[in-house]
């Protein structure tokens, strides 16, 4: 896994934005078509808004698909991530052809189970991630399960989850935020030709930390990413300032740094 270091959020969300379509345009000239996984989250939105303003994608030749979403949360909800990339991507861009996760289906499991098939039915080009507070990425909290094959799992969020949200103002407390979500399996997210995780903030400097170093393990959900032969890791200042030092040198002295392996 590659990082790289930026000095602020806006600088990194350019950066990522920029590989991003790199990417999308490179998979549409190859094979007319791109495959992407969209991540949702306050820490996503500069990221998202600076690729949307992107030149050059045509973004009818993209399908689209999510993370997650909370279970029995309607799209009107103002927390609906289906909500969320409704507004901010889908409507903006003109993606026509987009896979949401219908948690509050009628038929719950049988909605899982489709768009479970259908993201399988190809290979990704690049998923977009965070980084959760606690570590998790989509909404595999600690500790994740790093071997099922599945590619949507119904999760228990933990409390330290729950209160993120409702620290991001999505829900006023957190007795309103729903204890369970449908989430991509962190080995269907590893199964995507490029993964590009956006991670700001200094409230994630823990999360990032827990990435980067010690074992590779599930209390340590994020530290997966490191297993990926074409992942790009995007920090800012605030979001890596708890690494050690050593690696921190590396990173100011560098463009890149690989970890691992």
């Amino acid at each position: 896994m590659l990082v790289r270091l930026f000095k602020d959020s806006t600088v990194l969300a350019k950066a990522a934005a920029d590989q991003a379509a790199a990417t999308i345009r490179k998979a549409i000239a190859e094979h007319d078509h791109c495959r992407v996984i969209l991540a949702t989250g306050t820490s996503q939105f500069e990221f998202l808004e600076a690729l949307i303003a992107m030149t050059g994608i045509d973004w009818r030749k993209v399908e689209a698909f999510h993370l997650d979403e909370y279970v029995g949360i309607p799209t009107t909800h103002p927390a609906s991530f289906r909500k969320i990339l409704l507004e901010r991507v889908i409507l903006k861009t003109g993606i026509t052809d987009y896979r949401f996760i219908e948690s509050d289906a009628a038929d719950f499991s049988s909605a899982v189970r489709e768009v479970g098939r259908q993201v399988t039915t190809g290979p990704i080009d690049v998923a977009f991630v965070g980084i959760g507070e606690n570590g998790h990425i989509a909404f595999n909290d600690p500790p994740a399960d790093f071997e099922t094959e599945d590619p949507y799992l119904v999760v228990d969020l933990d409390e330290a989850c729950r209160r993120q949200q409702v620290g991001e103002g999505w829900f006023a407390d957190i007795s309103q935020v729903p204890t369970r979500a449908v989430s991509m399996s962190p080995r269907q997210i590893m199964k995507a030709r490029e993964i590009i995780a956006v991670v700001p903030d200094q409230r994630k400097a823990k999360a990032v930390k827990l990435c980067l170093e010690g074992e590779i393990r599930p209390a340590a959900p994020a530290s997966i990413l490191r297993k990926h032969p074409n992942a790009t890791l995007f920090l800012e200042e605030e979001s890596a300032s708890q690494l050690n030092a050593d690696l921190r040198n590396r990173l100011n002295e560098e463009t890149q740094v690989t970890v691992w392996p």
